[in-house]
């Protein structure tokens, strides 16, 4: 695929060594060397570079990700206005509820978790605040993409298509239409254990004055320890009015 007019190849391939580094949650030369087809002792020297400035470390021969990219995505999700805006009521909600709580925004028609919150009985998940991950598959994605434009729901289909994660992902493109239409007509999206078998979620969108989402939020709930009149009243009303809140605080003040 080409890239941009003015990409860096360079650049883009120490990208993909530190992508690949983190997909595969630390690696070898090798691997990496396979991973992005280029030669060992390339891979090497980009590894070399990135360890003396502290952006990977080694350990045996493994390469991990190293600490100085929490700086860095530290300050840029502390620049970031919603974030500044929703984290106190993402931490409210969260010990409301006693389940883990999530803000999410869309970047590139992927979404990124913003930012969590753990209540005394939260889950324990693979999910991690920087983490992107499809929007067609999480209760947050679809809140996200019910108040978007059809066109900007199916340039995100066309860019990343809808690939299965369970069996209860919606893997049908006008399937997915429906469930954005029920999304809007209730306020909220639900995730029946579309991204992780197991797992329940709710979502809100967080919208701007011209009702187009910017974020949204979720409540992340075990499936056995949730029931039925928890999860389609008192949840829903708990992250709508969060939801309403940061909009309100976001749009206006």
């Amino acid at each position: 695929m080409a890239g941009p007019k003015h990409s860096v190849r360079a650049v883009d391939r120490t990208l993909e060594i530190l992508e690949t580094i983190q997909e595969l949650d630390g690696t070898g030369v090798s691997e990496i060397a396979a991973r992005v087809d280029i030669g060992k002792s390339a891979v090497h020297n980009h590894l070399s570079t990135l360890e003396n400035r502290e952006y990977v470390v080694k350990h045996g021969d493994e390469y991990q990700i190293g600490l100085s990219f929490l700086g860095l995505g530290a300050y840029a999700r502390n620049r970031t206005e919603i974030y500044k805006t929703a984290q106190p009521e993402v931490e409210k909600l969260a010990a409301e509820t006693g389940e883990l709580v999530n803000l999410m925004v869309e970047k590139n028609g992927r979404g990124i978790y913003l930012s969590q919150a753990r209540g005394a009985n939260a889950v324990q998940l693979d999910t991690y605040e920087g983490k992107r991950v499809a929007l067609h598959c999480t209760a947050l994605g679809k809140a996200i993409l019910a108040f978007r434009s059809r066109e900007a729901v199916l340039d995100v289909v066309e860019r990343h298509g809808l690939p299965r994660t369970t069996e209860n992902t919606i893997t049908d493109r006008d399937e997915l239409f429906e469930e954005l239409d029920r999304t809007r007509e209730r306020k909220y999206a639900i995730d029946r254990e579309e991204r992780l078998n197991g797992l329940r979620c709710l979502a809100a969108p967080i919208t701007d004055d011209r009702d187009r989402s910017i974020a949204a939020i979720s409540v992340a709930c075990p499936a056995h320890r949730v029931d039925d009149e928890r999860f389609e009243n008192e949840l829903p009303d708990a992250v709508l009015g969060t939801a309403n809140v940061v909009e309100l605080e976001h749009n206006y003040s």
